[in-house]
């Protein structure tokens, strides 16, 4: 079984990021050390389904939880079928494979109030880090970007004078999104400052660590995290979370879900359509507030 030449076909052909690739790379040699152990099965042997299960099995008793493991195994369903592909197998053991059953988890969404006292905490703070971080905070509401694109952005990306960002997705799938007014003058004080500690390793990054270089994933979760732990009492506190509110926001407003497809570089409605859950929440307390026959 020929691993460097899925991962090469997922990085190459797929055009996944650094990251995903990482990760189906970490899921397969986790699975790949597991039956080498367990069933003394080395890269080129054949797999079956019974291995995958005592796997799936392990996995369980280690108390991972079920999303996870679908994950996983996920990883290890493509590879099988690019082992397919590759006339290396001649059938999927994953075939027939159903996934782990996953309870249903609302993500609640910052309120409009929770995100505007976020920003307007940093209104009297002028340093290099407090104007960078709330230039992400701003950009993340803003466009809803997700956080791997928000370190990848360049310079370059930002068009102030069509008051557009360029954001490269998943699969290297470009999109184009409006700037608000307030975002840009914000993006443009935080390039003031950037220009003070750019240097050759600075690579033209957009976000930088006050060290000059690119702003890690780890470093951008945590700027969200701390900020809004300090607002808002929701469990999760995160990018994604600023990405979901973005999305209710809109959709709140009258927003109509092909266009926040767009924004959001979904490749289908379907993924997009998970918003409208705390939209119809949202209904609700209205109906419940102002429904005539709802006041007896």
């Amino acid at each position: 079984m020929q691993v460097s030449a899925y991962l090469n076909y997922l990085a190459l052909e797929k055009k996944y990021s650094p990251h995903t690739v990482l990760a189906y790379k970490n899921d397969l040699e986790s699975f790949l050390a597991f039956i080498e152990e367990e069933f003394k099965c080395k890269e080129g042997d054949l797999v079956n389904y019974s291995m995958i299960r005592s796997w799936i099995v392990t996995l369980v008793e280690k108390k991972i939880n079920n999303r996870s493991i679908n994950r996983k195994i996920a990883s290890l369903k493509s590879y099988f079928k690019f082992l397919l592909k590759t006339n290396q197998i001649s059938e999927n053991p994953l075939a027939k494979h159903k996934a782990l059953k996953v309870a249903k988890t609302l993500q609640v969404p910052f309120s409009e109030k929770e995100i505007t006292s976020v920003i307007n905490n940093f209104s009297t703070h002028e340093d290099f880090e407090s104007v960078r971080n709330k230039a992400i905070v701003e950009l993340f509401y803003a466009t809803g970007m997700r956080k791997s694109e928000l370190i990848g952005l360049k310079v370059t990306d930002l068009d102030f004078q069509n008051k557009v960002v360029r954001i490269l997705g998943k699969r290297n799938k470009e999109r184009i999104v409006p700037l608000i007014h307030s975002t840009m003058n914000t993006l443009k004080s935080y390039l003031l400052k950037r220009e003070e500690i750019e240097n050759t390793q600075s690579e033209n990054f957009l976000f930088l660590s006050k060290n000059g270089v690119k702003l890690n994933q780890t470093l951008a979760y945590r700027i969200i995290n701390n900020y809004f732990s300090n607002i808002s009492s929701k469990e999760k506190k995160s990018p994604h979370i600023l990405r979901h509110s973005f999305a209710t926001h809109l959709l709140n407003e009258g927003a109509d879900l092909n266009s926040i497809k767009e924004l959001l570089g979904h490749s289908s409605l379907a993924s997009t359509q998970v918003y409208t859950n705390n939209s119809i929440a949202e209904l609700k307390k209205v109906y419940a507030k102002t429904h005539p026959r709802n006041k007896d």
